[in-house]
């Protein structure tokens, strides 16, 4: 699979912000977005249609689903077009270990890794995208804190060169953070297509 890394960034709703740089690469993708990472081999951008349908209703702004359920979401961007199903099949409470080396500043922060699933409906070419989901706490609201990167636990990965056909499937995770004695209860998708204003919210 083609791993997505980039650096790790924690910020809390107190101001804090932190980075560590590892071995980073292009393609990370940002925190509450899917986008398309760039190629290794060159390709011919195209204008930006409107997603290749596929069988099934697409998933409407909105819909809140339980853990484990897919959400059918249309994706388009210069040079990507179709549909995909991602599925958050779970969130998993990380150690705290995880984040030490960001030091004391990280020591009140738990991280928490979202489990996604992403398959190809459409067919079409979808390479090297990537979906990414923000964690959500308990009340439905943001936890304050933002983390951007992985953990040797919770790897970002993005669509492999073979996420071109139909029934094409990929596995990656989202690390998302909350302050100690809060969790990471549920999930959103919130990109483009109406999901921006009313985002599609998976809860355990």
């Amino acid at each position: 699979m083609t791993h997505a890394r980039g650096p790790l960034i924690i910020a809390a709703a107190a101001g804090l912000l932190l980075s560590a740089c590892g071995s980073a690469t292009t393609g990370a993708p940002a925190p509450v977005e899917t986008t398309s990472a760039t190629p290794t081999t060159s390709s011919s951008p195209t204008s930006a249609a409107a997603p290749v349908s596929a069988p099934g209703d697409v998933t409407a702004p909105g819909t809140k689903l339980k853990v484990g359920a897919r959400a059918v979401i249309p994706y388009a961007s210069s040079d990507k077009n179709g549909t995909v199903a991602v599925t958050l099949t779970a969130i998993e409470q990380g150690a705290k270990e995880d984040l030490a080396k960001f030091g004391d500043k990280a020591k009140h922060i738990t991280p928490f890794y979202l489990r996604v699933r992403v398959e190809n409906l459409s067919g079409t070419d979808l390479r090297y995208v990537s979906v990414s989901l923000r964690g959500l706490g308990v009340d439905g609201k943001g936890t304050g804190v933002i983390i951007s990167g992985e953990t040797p636990k919770c790897e970002s990965t993005s669509a492999p060169k073979t996420f071109t056909t139909a029934g094409a499937t990929y596995e990656t995770c989202v690390l998302s953070g909350a302050p100690d004695g809060s969790k990471v209860a549920a999930a959103e998708y919130s990109r483009g297509d109406g999901y921006d204003k009313s985002p599609v919210t998976w809860e355990s």
